[in-house]
């Protein structure tokens, strides 16, 4: 393992979330069509995150799902011979929703276009936004995310790890450059 540089810890990721929420309330003002869709596996729990504050702001909890992109990326059969398909599960009709896609790391914009995929199987949403965590740069397709917490100026070579306290058995958020 290589040298690890800690970007964030569990207070900033918190702020960035708050605010991020807040941004995401400035931008839908009537907040009856926002729905959160958290991409597996770090996404999801980002989701459930600001579907939190939202309420806590604003006493309304946007609709949420969750949505695995396994089968819809161009890289599947790379992955592994069996690769692991999680979830996905969006409670609610898309159409006509704002849909705000909910990541942890941008990165070559490849994961988003399957997202954008995989949402359009279920029906025609009047928007799709995104939202990241880390914004790393490096992007392979021209992708941006509409809610940015925290842009990593990073190497191609270089990973950003996203450890969050629901999934990773970590006693505190952070996030790592390696």
């Amino acid at each position: 393992m290589g040298e690890q540089q800690k970007l964030l810890d569990a207070v900033a990721i918190e702020r960035i979330l708050k605010r991020m929420a807040f941004e995401m309330l400035e931008t839908h003002k009537a907040t009856g069509n926002l729905a959160l869709v958290g991409i597996h596996t770090r996404g999801v729990y980002l989701a459930r995150r600001l579907q939190k504050h939202i309420d806590a702001f604003e006493g309304f909890k946007p609709l949420i799902g969750e949505i695995d992109i396994t089968l819809y990326r161009d890289d599947w059969t790379q992955l592994s011979s069996q690769p692991v398909v999680k979830t996905t599960h969006i409670p609610f009709p898309i159409e006509g929703k704002n849909i705000v896609l909910v990541d942890d790391v941008l990165f070559t914009g490849r994961t988003i276009r399957s997202a954008l995929d995989a949402v359009m199987d279920f029906g025609r949403p009047a928007r799709i936004e995104l939202a990241v965590l880390v914004d790393r740069g490096h992007r392979e397709l021209p992708i941006q995310s509409d809610y940015t917490g925290f842009c990593a100026h990073t190497k191609h070579r270089q990973m950003i790890n996203v450890l969050l306290t629901e999934v990773d058995k970590v006693d505190h958020d952070k996030v790592i450059l390696e």
